[in-house]
């Protein structure tokens, strides 16, 4: 074997190595994989607030036997190709193999340990991204049109996974216009790849018109409920920190793009980052959106630094580079993953203070960052419906009603009695089963919602409020289980308005 691919396949391991790690015993998924793993039970060209592609991934987790190895493979499958074709594309540069090894430690030691995490979207468009990238490097290098159908495919997988990718189209199509290369626009197999894009999106086209283009309802809502408190000034500086161990070789990159002759023709790479910056600024966009960007621009970096340091005598600058993304992932590795018990961070308060880890979006400081406290709780949550909907089903058809997304899905994930919950929340709103007559309902509630029993109460002979969430540390902590029995009316006639009137704010 090649020592280049050897140390290649050795940043593979460790990349697995390090996700398998970074989650302790103590955590449980994340509530937003619920919703992307129930969505393998329902099939679809499209959903309320993503793509297809994830479902499909999903399908094949539940395949596998949906265990949390393979929840938990696909994220971590996805950032170790990033490496890989990072490598492939700094080989395609005529980068050394020095180059190659900067980048790959640049990239492991990132945001990205964090992205790769979750079973979610992000993971494999930041790979659909570089590969974008990797594609345009080699049509320009070769002038291939093989390339540009190559592309197009890439592209119409990455808009079936995150429509986020078209804001590296509308970066990247200025950027080729006012560079040499707008030549490509001139080449009729251009237009036909682009056909071939279109034919590849155009069943989730299809699916958001036949469903009056939920996308639109789901970005006004991101706007109005998200994107409107994001602050310009703090999603610059998280794109420092995103790569904080390999600042120095994005702005390498920069350089090089614009000084560096043998980089010339690729110019234009420079200025599809300021464009999709200047487009994500603009829509005041989350700041993880422009993670995808990077993985080049170190390319880039990484090529001209292992060029510049071949000269004189550079070996103690060559171990400094290798070293200062390790040196600077260390302390975040102490606090910036779940790898350490809920226990620890509450006695260890000031570590995780100090960086604002324990500040959630309600502006207070709670005893352990949101993204780990929204993976606590879901066992128990699960486990206590079951109890309840053991004792009911002896009676009749028992519906599961949960108040988001996460409760419905870890209740699905984790229940031993088969139960399908179902939510007005998220895509659950379209997967309620209304062919069949409920005797019997879970009502899962936010917090202390006590009113429940006032208002559900007189449709059913008993009613009671039986558990909630006890986990001290979780997110939903509070969160009430009542159960009702022996409805008086048919309650899927209620359950249908709810579902309209929730339809009707789209």
């Amino acid at each position: 074997m090649k020592k280049n691919i050897l140390i290649l396949f050795l940043f593979v391991v460790i990349k697995f190595v390090l996700q398998y790690s970074l989650i302790g015993p103590e955590y449980e998924l994340h509530r937003d994989e619920y919703l992307h793993l129930d969505q393998a039970n329902h099939l679809a060209w499209g959903y309320l607030s993503v793509p297809p592609l994830n479902s499909w991934l999903a399908w094949l987790v539940q395949l596998f036997g949906n265990s949390v190895f393979w929840v938990k493979f696909f994220p971590a499958l996805f950032g170790a190709l990033t490496i890989v074709v990072v490598w492939q594309i700094i080989e395609e540069l005529k980068g050394s193999l020095y180059a190659q090894i900067l980048a790959a430690t640049g990239i492991l030691l990132s945001v990205l340990l964090r992205l790769n995490m979750l079973f979610q979207p992000t993971s494999l468009e930041v790979l659909l991204w570089i590969l974008m990238y990797y594609v345009l490097i080699r049509y320009f290098n070769t002038e291939k049109v093989k390339w540009l159908y190559i592309g197009a495919v890439i592209f119409g997988l990455g808009f079936l996974n995150k429509y986020n990718i078209a804001f590296l189209l509308l970066g990247i199509i200025p950027a080729l216009l006012i560079s040499k290369q707008r030549k490509i626009f001139l080449n009729p197999h251009l237009y036909s790849a682009s056909f071939l894009a279109l034919l590849v999106i155009l069943p989730n086209l299809l699916w958001q018109y036949h469903n009056d283009f939920p996308v639109i309802h789901h970005m006004k809502e991101l706007s109005e409920r998200q994107l409107a408190h994001v602050d310009r000034f703090d999603f610059l500086k998280s794109q420092i920190l995103f790569f904080v161990g390999s600042v120095f070789i994005i702005f390498a990159g920069f350089y090089a793009l614009l000084f560096y002759k043998p980089f010339e023709r690729f110019r234009f790479f420079f200025w599809n980052y300021v464009f999709v910056i200047a487009l994500f600024l603009f829509f005041k966009a989350k700041d993880y959106y422009a993670i995808g960007l990077y993985p080049i621009y170190i390319a880039f970096g990484s090529v001209y630094l292992g060029c510049l340091f071949e000269k004189g005598r550079t070996r103690i600058l060559r171990a400094i580079a290798i070293m200062l993304p390790i040196l600077l992932f260390l302390p975040l590795y102490q606090v910036a993953f779940p790898n350490k018990s809920p226990r620890y961070i509450l006695d260890h308060q000031e570590k995780y203070k100090r960086f604002g880890l324990l500040r959630w979006e309600d502006g207070k400081d709670h005893s352990l960052p949101q993204d780990f406290a929204d993976m606590q709780g879901w066992k128990e949550l699960a486990q206590k419906v079951d109890k309840e909907y053991s004792k009911l089903s002896k009676t009749g058809k028992t519906l599961v009603l949960c108040d988001n997304y996460g409760q419905a899905g870890s209740i699905n994930y984790y229940s031993k009695m088969g139960i399908k919950a179902v939510s007005f929340n998220a895509d659950y709103i379209n997967w309620f089963n209304l062919d069949q007559k409920y005797s019997n309902l879970i009502r899962i509630k936010d917090n202390d919602y006590n009113d429940e029993l006032k208002e559900t109460g007189p449709y059913f002979e008993i009613s009671k409020k039986v558990d909630s969430i006890t986990n001290p540390f979780a997110r939903e902590k509070g969160t009430l289980i009542f159960s009702f029995k022996e409805a008086k009316i048919d309650i899927r006639m209620k359950i249908k308005k709810e579902i309209d009137d929730t339809k009707s704010e789209y």
